[in-house]
């Protein structure tokens, strides 16, 4: 996982009443979405007055910006932060970007179980229980089949399987996966067409059950298997592990 750092007091103010009543609200927030990276986000969020970019997020955290924008679509979906799209000064004719600013303080009780983070604890749990060899095949059939409908999902699934060259079919994986949170990129070392993720939408779920890396080979897998054909796909690296990214060889 990328490192997070509390937000800056330079440039961006600083979130001064995190504490008390607020700093409660910040715990249900992390227990909800069960992510340091999102609770370190908001708390930056709330520490700047005339909100914040998606780009500005990603440039605080070093993340990439489709990661952060991620992160601030959750927290607007939740409620939690507000969304407003900003026009370029003078009505130029420059895209418009949004710019994300902290809600008002919510009552304790308008904050939801997200049934999502549950679900991934429970598998990591359940999968803890079996041996290891047999928790990996369950695994990574269930990112097989989630891979399968992604796929599904694009816009030019009519290509039938082999009609693309593996190096296009991994870049479309590699988009649909930065579309999932993972910061994904394709790239070729030794001698090996491989994915990286610079980031594991996972969570602390994959850091303490690292046989979650193997849904992440599996939605690799499935996808391909749709796009291009069938593949031999193997984890190289992985964050779980202590690695800096996580891998997948193809």
């Amino acid at each position: 996982m990328p490192s997070v750092r509390p937000p800056q007091t330079s440039g961006h103010g600083s979130p001064s009443t995190a504490t008390g009543g607020f700093a409660a609200s910040v715990t249900a927030i992390t227990n909800a979405f069960g992510d340091p990276t999102r609770r370190a986000i908001y708390l930056f969020v709330r520490g700047v007055d005339e909100g914040v970019t998606a780009a500005e997020v990603a440039s605080e955290f070093d993340l990439h910006p489709n990661v952060a924008r991620h992160h601030l679509d959750k927290l607007a979906a939740g409620s939690y932060v507000d969304v407003a799209v900003v026009r370029p000064p003078g009505g130029g004719a420059g895209r418009p970007s949004k710019r994300y600013s902290a809600a008002a303080e919510l009552p304790m009780s308008e904050f939801p179980v997200r049934s999502d983070d549950l679900v991934l604890s429970l598998l990591g749990k359940t999968l803890a229980l079996l041996p290891t060899d047999q928790a990996e095949v369950i695994a990574e059939q269930v990112g097989q089949e989630y891979g399968r409908a992604m796929a599904a999902a694009l816009t030019d699934t009519d290509l039938e399987a082999g009609q693309r060259s593996l190096r296009s079919a991994m870049q479309a994986v590699a988009d649909a996966l930065t579309a999932h949170g993972f910061a994904a990129h394709t790239e070729k070392r030794n001698n090996q067409l491989q994915i990286i993720n610079n980031h594991c939408p996972f969570g602390d779920v994959a850091i303490e059950h690292p046989v979650i890396c193997a849904v992440d080979r599996g939605m690799v897998k499935g996808m391909l298997s749709a796009l291009y054909g069938d593949a031999d796909v193997s984890t190289v690296e992985s964050l779980a592990q202590g690695n800096t990214f996580c891998a997948t060889a193809v």
